[in-house]
């Protein structure tokens, strides 16, 4: 019953990083990639997937196809001969993760910018585990007021957000005055990741690009690379 799928999109849907409206401003958020992990995760298990649709506005139906399997543990032994199932490994690979960047961004205040409320949340939650303190928003709108109450020393932001995108409110940004924040190092991170793109950002006024999905020592990186110049005394 919903929107429903054009039949020139059709044959795409399920590819990675493709939307029918790929314009930095679309109305609807997302990456692009859902309906491809979906894919992915029905090939993995043996199935197939299908998308039915008469067109927009007629709504669209999914078919999903799974063999039936004999159910399998998941448990690996480790050195000691233990036995750690899949929840407890990652658990671990999570904590080993934390502990390789952590304090890497310490005296940082960051200003995340993402109108994706899942990737919001994870940036923030990154960055605090990094060691930096953390200012959030949801729009370019967002952004703007908090960076007229509150000093970052970095901006991160999305590149593709409806009404304003991240190139209007780096625009923006960079006709402040310094003392208002205008020369504040900016990174952009976005699912529009050719040459293309890289140089779009880089010229409007960032000093990096991060492609999405964030690799989380990545984007760690870059911005403490931009550090030297940007952190809090």
């Amino acid at each position: 019953t919903g929107q429903g799928i054009s039949a020139e999109f059709l044959p795409y849907v399920f590819d990675r990083f493709r939307q029918a409206d790929s314009s930095t401003t679309r109305r609807h958020g997302g990456l692009g990639l859902g309906l491809a992990i979906v894919r992915h995760l029905v090939e993995m298990h043996g199935g197939t997937i299908s998308v039915f649709s008469e067109g927009e506005g007629k709504g669209s139906t999914f078919s999903v196809d799974l063999p039936l399997a004999q159910r399998a543990g998941s448990s690996v032994f480790t050195e000691s001969g233990s036995i750690l199932d899949g929840a407890a490994r990652a658990g671990n690979d999570a904590a080993s993760a934390r502990a390789g960047f952590a304090g890497k961004l310490e005296g940082l205040r960051i200003l995340v910018v993402d109108d994706e409320p899942d990737a919001l949340d994870m940036l923030v939650s990154l960055f605090a585990q990094a060691g930096a303190e953390v200012a959030s928003g949801a729009s370019a709108r967002q952004a703007l007021d908090l960076l007229a109450s509150w000093s970052p020393s970095v901006i991160v932001t999305d590149v593709g957000m409806p009404g304003e995108d991240g190139y209007q409110l780096i625009g923006k940004i960079r006709s402040m005055k310094p003392e208002q924040g205008g020369d504040i190092p900016a990174v952009a991170l976005t699912a529009y990741a050719t040459a293309e793109d890289k140089a779009r950002a880089l010229s409007s006024g960032f000093q990096a690009h991060v492609a999405k999905p964030v690799e989380p020592t990545e984007i760690i990186s870059v911005i403490a690379k931009l550090a030297p110049r940007a952190r809090v005394v």
